[in-house]
This record gives structure tokens, sequence and C-alpha cells, in this order.
């Protein structure tokens, strides 16, 4: 059996309305304002390819391109992203009363987080449709990666980012070629900013959840996932969320498997929001038993690329995923989650980022109180790399003299 298309996409289709949209030009939001979703022809899907097939193609996301919105494959002008590793993880998941503990890690990806995935299928899209210039609103590691695959594809990128974004970021994106401004307030600000820019007509705005694509990036993830695992899926998932665009996505590519056959029909994971304590807005919508976010001022987490304070166009379909699939919504202190760093790092050797590390006490947590159960397989994502935050994993170090006699510290 043997595909006979690269992309089975047939449409966009509104989250709100259900009303059609047309993919051959681009598209930012629907006519109501709520963001646009990938259709794909699944029927097509099931009779071109099979999971057989798909094991023998390259270990990058491009190996689901039926699932993915690029039509022409000569577009496709990547670094071999997709397939990170799925770690077990048995000292962590022994001392958290876990056993079947594992870890998607998202650290290995171009610029070392899991916006790689949204930036090359994004970017991709973005020139098939003939797009030049495209800006954005980020925290740091999406204008990252949207500036590395914007380099890559010839297209200029706009990025501001807060002044408090991490430096390493603004300086990957800098170094690549993009026109990166720093606004002093949050993404929210930055946001605004975007919305500015793209006003003057010069610009396409890809900012998270106005346009349809990022997110067929990030569902990737749930796609590997379900892979790694045999075409079955695990009984938990917490995803370190901030606009949401990566739990809305695994939660869509498993519908589709579940729609194409591919998994079981029967079981969904529970999908955990996991959110700082200083910026908890899709937490606290989730105890109100609310639809959407209220807005947040001030917010403040170590965990920055979760800062997202309204992140209003992703937390229905987030609530949605949450609640449909009979998961929850926590909040983590920073504290708690640097913690849980140094626990990873002591017990499995691995470093991940503070948005990462946030799951891992979220995790010891649902243990304590029993909403995961001994028995439980449960994945947690880490999106990126921790050396990307030095800040946050900095060190004190005792200095010596060249006899090896103490002089005193060195950070």
């Amino acid at each position: 059996m043997a595909s006979t298309r690269f992309s089975y996409l047939t449409g966009l289709r509104s989250s709100t309305s259900g009303d059609s949209y047309d993919p051959s030009t681009p598209q930012n939001l629907s006519a109501e304002g709520t963001t646009l979703f990938a259709q794909y022809d699944l029927d097509g899907v099931r009779d071109a390819v099979t999971p057989d097939v798909i094991a023998r193609r390259a270990p990058d996301l491009w190996r689901y391109h039926e699932l993915l919105p690029v039509q022409d494959p000569d577009r496709v002008h990547g670094f071999g992203e997709g397939m990170t590793p799925l770690i077990d993880l048995p000292a962590l998941g022994k001392k958290l009363g876990i056993p079947r503990l594992k870890l998607k890690d998202e650290s290995p990806l171009p610029t070392g987080t899991f916006k790689a995935r949204g930036a090359a299928v994004g970017v991709a899209r973005a020139a098939e449709l003939g797009l030049r210039r495209l800006a954005m609103p980020t925290n740091g590691n999406a204008g990252a990666a949207w500036a590395t695959y914007c380099a890559r594809y010839g297209i200029e990128l706009a990025a501001i980012m807060p002044v408090d974004a991490p430096a390493i970021t603004r300086s990957e994106a800098r170094f690549a070629g993009a026109d990166v401004s720093l606004i002093d307030g949050l993404i929210s600000d930055a946001g605004r900013a975007v919305g500015s820019l793209v006003a003057r007509g010069e610009h396409f705005d890809v900012s998270t959840l106005k346009e349809p694509y990022r997110v067929e990036g990030k569902k990737t993830m749930g796609l590997e996932i379900a892979e790694q695992l045999g075409w079955r899926v695990p009984d938990v998932i917490l995803y370190p969320t901030g606009g949401g665009v990566g739990l809305i996505g695994i939660c869509k590519a498993l519908r589709e498997l579940q729609r194409l056959g591919w998994i079981p029909s029967d079981k969904m994971p529970r999908l955990v929001s996991v959110q700082a304590s200083g910026c908890d807005p899709i937490v606290r919508a989730f105890e109100a038993g609310a639809e959407n976010v209220e807005p947040l001022a001030d917010t403040k987490t170590l965990a920055f690329g979760v800062n997202v304070p309204t992140p209003v166009l992703g937390a229905p379909s987030v609530l949605d995923a949450v609640r449909q699939t009979g998961g929850t919504a926590v909040r983590v202190s920073d504290e708690d989650a640097v913690a849980s760093l140094r626990t990873i790092a002591e017990e499995e050797g691995l470093l991940p980022c503070p948005e990462g590390a946030t799951t891992i006490a979220a995790a010891a947590e649902l243990r304590r109180t029993g909403w995961i159960a001994e028995d439980d397989e449960v994945v947690l994502l880490n999106t990126g790399a921790g050396n990307k935050y030095p800040d946050v994993v900095g060190v004190t170090l005792p200095l010596l003299d060249r006899e090896g006699a103490p002089t005193g510290i060195r950070m």
C-alpha cells in the first residue's frame, strides 16, 4: 500500500460555528474571531497508508505527512525534526509511586524545544501559500524556532518578546535573521504590538492559534506517543500549558487516530493541564467550571514559557480536552518545579526545562491524592532543554587554587 497524495487536507473548520474555510489561501481566525482547525480526508488516509508503512519511513515528523497540511513534498526543508525519545523513568517512578512513568523529551529538537514542531509545519505551509513576511509575539522559544525555520525558507520574521524573555532565545532569533523587538510587559502586551504591526498590512500574523497550522506541527507529539507505545495510548498525559497549542494538538492527533482505527476507540488518556501558580488562568477556569479564562495581570513564574496570562483563544479547547477525557488542571509553585527539576536530574540524569519540571511536581501531587493510581501508565511532557535557562539551573561551586585548596565559591 502506498500513499497517492502527500497531504489529505480538505479544509479548515471554525472551532465554534463549524463553518468551513478555504485552505488554499492564507487564513487567520474565523468570522466570529475563533481558531480554525485543519480537517483531513481520513477515509482517504486509511485507504492510502497503514501504520506498517509509516514505520518504514524516516524517523521525523513528516512520516505522518498524510495528516499534515503541506501539499507539496518539495516544500519540506526541515532539519529532520521529530521522533523524540519516549524515556522510561524507573528511578523517578519508584520515588513517586508511579512505576510506569515515562517522559516524552522534546529537548533534542532544533533550537532545543517542542516549538520546532509548530515552526516546521507552520513555516513550510506559509511558504507554500506564498507568504513572505510573518509576525508573532513570543515568550522566546517560539520566536527562536520560527526564526530558524524562516531562515531556512527565506522568509522574514518580526518577533516581539517580553523584556524578561530568556536571553538565549533572543540571541537565537536575532542570529537567525529575525527582526526582534522587546516590550516592557508580558506576552499579551507583545500580542497587541504585533496586532498593530499586522494592521499596517505588511506582515501575516502567526500568533498562537491565529493561524491554523502551528497546532498541526504540535499534534505530531500525540502521533509519536501512540506509535512509540505500539499504537495505543497511556492512561495519563501531563502537559505544561501556556497558550495551550501542544495539549490541543495532542488531543486532536489522538482523536484522528481513533477515527482511522489505528488506536482503540474506547480509550483516551486523561489529559492534565499543568500551570504555574504564578500564572494559572486555565486552572482557575477549570475549577470554576467556566468555558473560558478570565485575563490575569502581573503574572510571574520561572517557567517563562507558560507565563501566558490571557490564553483566550486556546483555553476553550484546552478545557474541553481536559474535561472530555476525564482529566484535570493543576497548578505548581516555582519552588516545587525547581525541586522536581533537581530530583529528575539526580534520579535519571535528565535536565528538563522548568516548564517540563512542572509536570513532575504535578504528577507527584496527583499520585499523593490518589488521582493517579499506582498501576497507571503516565507520560510527562518535557517541552525543552533545561540548559536554555541558565538563570534557573545555575549552581554555586567551590573554587580551588592550583594546589586544590578552597579559596571561595563561584557561580
